[in-house]
């Protein structure tokens, strides 16, 4: 059992160190680098941008940014992540407050 805590704890710390563009900003809010892409068709139908990072993908919107003046630019968002989601093996649902 303990070897198998270690291995976990290892896989675990490795992990969070090959995505090291993602940051926690404060308690709710994550910084994540990536490129900015139109949304497309999908099967979760949900967002109106993607923001590729490390070989993951999220479903991005904002209310208060226009993503379409990132478009395939690699930047730095600062977002929150929406309750509820992912949904049908969709993305995590990031709404941008901020865009580096």
């Amino acid at each position: 059992m303990r070897i198998f805590k270690a291995l976990f704890l290892g896989l675990l710390f490795l992990t969070g160190s090959l995505s090291c563009t993602n940051t926690k900003v404060t308690s709710d809010q994550i910084e994540i680098s990536g490129i900015v892409q139109q949304q497309g068709l999908t099967t979760y139908q949900y967002g109106t941008h993607i923001l590729s990072s490390n070989n993951k993908i999220y479903a991005l919107r904002s209310n208060t940014i226009n993503l379409d003046d990132y478009l395939n630019n690699k930047v730095s968002i600062i977002a929150k992540k929406i309750a509820g989601y992912p949904v049908e093996n969709g993305p995590d649902f990031l709404e941008v407050i901020k865009v580096k």
